[in-house]
């Protein structure tokens, strides 16, 4: 089974923190649908006739196009690809773009999953972030949603904003639940460079973040998110038993997976490729026939330490016996010598042969994963 990631990489306005490609114009749309379709047609071998399961279009700002330019792209999806007769489709949306009219639109092409952006139900937060919708528009435009009937929906919220006391923390946390939905996506804030927010923040318009501020909200999610039953399934991704993000699952567990348009990325079990970050480019290279895309073949300690680092993410945990079985005794024994110093110190615990991030460890699974990475001169000497 595989995946589809289409990058539709126009929004109407940047947000501040946001570092993802993407355009605050419609300047270029009809030349950039042209061209993905192209490019849906001319990657059609990448994922190697796997059947596709899920489709997930994010951005940008998807649900900021016509839903009609939504549905011509996926009917010239199923004309090129083997897909699953029930594929999880799924959506990204701000509020601001959902109403009951193009909601039934999203459902009727096929959508059968929204990912919203709701960010805070505080408007005061939403100021901070640049986001153009209020706190009541977010709460309204889920309950619109399921309205519309759709039952698979997720939030984004996030937490750390300078704005954003630990009171109203726990109320953003309250009202995402009285919503019923099965997912809550929750991502602290990061200032990322020369995003609008890196800049303001040195021109010191906006206060920073502060670590601790992050580590109490952080604290306080895990509780709430125990408390309401919600599994931790990856560090930034909470659900309820059986509503995982198949789409998201996908890059945890190591499958297969098919990057369109500008910017995305793709992986097919050997090779990884990522497409240039600029739609005139994108559209120029396309329309000449020229690659658009850069590329590398994996070596084996690439393919061991993303497993380490995407495996180790989630509740499932990193599982030595597999890496033994995958990757040979030398590469396991090297990964439990470099893990002791974090099992001792309570930030991994082992459990029959799988190590697991701690609550505190989840605060520093980046700098942890990296620390178990294999460098090509430890592999060399070993």
């Amino acid at each position: 089974m595989a995946g589809l990631y289409i990058h539709i990489p126009f929004c109407r306005h940047k947000c501040h923190y946001c570092n993802f490609f993407s355009v605050a114009s419609s300047k270029y749309k009809d030349a950039f649908f042209d061209a993905l379709h192209e490019e849906i047609y001319l990657q059609r071998h990448y994922l190697q006739n796997e059947t596709v399961r899920t489709i997930y279009l994010g951005g940008g700002t998807p649900s900021f196009v016509n839903p009609a330019q939504i549905r011509n792209i996926l009917e010239t999806v199923h004309k090129y690809y083997p897909l699953d007769p029930n594929p999880e489709i799924t959506l990204e949306a701000n509020p601001e773009d959902i109403n009951p009219g193009s909601l039934e639109e999203f459902r009727s092409i096929g959508i059968n999953r929204l990912s919203i952006g709701i960010q805070s139900f505080f408007d005061n937060d939403l100021k901070y972030l640049n986001r153009t919708h209020s706190g009541d528009a977010g709460y309204l435009s889920v309950v619109q949603a399921k309205e519309a009937g759709f039952e698979n929906i997720s939030l984004d919220l996030i937490y750390g904003v300078p704005t954003l006391t630990n009171e109203h923390w726990e109320e953003n946390l309250k009202q995402a639940f009285s919503l019923d939905i099965p997912h809550i996506s929750a991502y602290s804030l990061t200032v990322e460079e020369k995003t609008g927010l890196d800049v303001l923040i040195r021109k010191k318009i906006l206060t920073p973040p502060k670590e601790d501020h992050i580590i109490e909200h952080f604290h306080i999610l895990l509780k709430k998110m125990r408390d309401q039953q919600y599994l931790h399934y990856e560090i930034s991704n909470f659900c309820r038993d059986g509503w995982f993000s198949k789409h998201n699952s996908m890059y945890w567990t190591g499958e297969h997976y098919l990057g369109l348009g500008p910017s995305a990325h793709s992986y097919n079990g050997t090779t990884r490729q990522w497409n240039v970050s600029s739609i005139l480019q994108y559209v120029d290279q396309i329309n000449r026939g020229d690659r658009f895309y850069k590329g590398e073949d994996l070596t084996e300690i690439q393919h061991f330490n993303e497993r380490v680092m995407v495996t180790l993410r989630t509740m499932w945990g990193c599982d030595v016996n597999r890496i033994r079985e995958d990757f040979g005794e030398e590469m396991a024994s090297g990964l439990g010598l470099r893990a002791a110093e974090y099992l001792k110190n309570g930030l991994l615990r082992e459990k029959e042969g799988i190590y697991y991030l701690t609550d505190e460890g989840k605060l520093f699974a980046d700098q942890i994963a990296a620390d178990l990475f294999l460098e090509a001169e430890d592999r060399s000497q070993g």
